[in-house]
């Protein structure tokens, strides 16, 4: 089975089945199910054009790690996991205007568009999930996660129990150290370079398309 069809096995298992997608591997697990790069340093390959369709290869240089680094340092209030998740979002935020300016993906939508697949101006939640997990990991590997891990993405949904407000989803994911709790870090509720939502993940998607998580601030 290739890479590709696998993939489009899955979405369709999850729309049938109406149920959590889990994966009990590591994150690579997921750049592979969807014939992605995983980063390689600061090195980062942005999705576009609905399931990782377009591919771009982006890179953040020193002043943009040092920029990154800076949003660390300034919003966090305490030295807690509360507040490095707000930090995250802020940074995810910055990560995605700039790889957005590079790729073309600056005026993405926000949520689901019939008219955009194949539109490499425009991410899906796949795209969104793979790209916040890839952002995840640079600020990982630039030592920024203090309190967190980065998890392996999962996807959830039940497109029986209200239309498309329960198609499959999926979000990248960080892992609370101390407990272990994981929580959803989701782009795509949100035009583009607008803090993602971060929220526990057994709490995250969705009641209904009206009581959406909010960005996180």
């Amino acid at each position: 089975m290739s890479r590709l069809s696998r993939a489009t096995w899955i979405g369709l298992f999850l729309l049938l089945a109406g149920c959590t997608y889990e994966r009990t591997g590591p994150v690579q697990y997921h750049y592979a199910d969807f014939n992605t790069p995983p980063p390689k340093g600061n090195t980062v390959t942005v999705c576009s054009a609905y399931g990782c369709r377009k591919q771009t290869k982006v890179r953040f240089g020193p002043k943009e790690i040092a920029e990154i680094k800076a949003i660390f340092r300034k919003i966090p209030r305490k030295d807690t996991p509360h507040e490095e998740r707000r930090a995250v979002a802020y940074a995810v935020a910055y990560m995605e205007k700039y790889t957005g300016e590079i790729v073309g993906t600056k005026d993405d939508r926000p949520g689901m568009d019939f008219n955009a697949p194949g539109d490499p101006t425009q991410q899906d939640c796949v795209d969104e999930a793979t790209n916040t997990t890839s952002y995840l990991l640079v600020l990982q590997h630039n030592g920024l996660l203090k309190h967190h891990t980065v998890g392996t993405p999962f996807s959830k949904g039940n497109v029986l129990l209200g239309g498309v407000s329960k198609w499959p989803h999926w979000t990248a994911v960080l892992k609370e150290k101390g407990t272990g709790v994981r929580y959803a870090v989701d782009s795509w509720i949100y035009a583009n370079g607008v803090n993602p939502a971060v929220v526990r993940a057994d709490e995250w998607y969705i009641k209904d398309l009206d009581n959406l998580p909010k960005p996180t601030s």
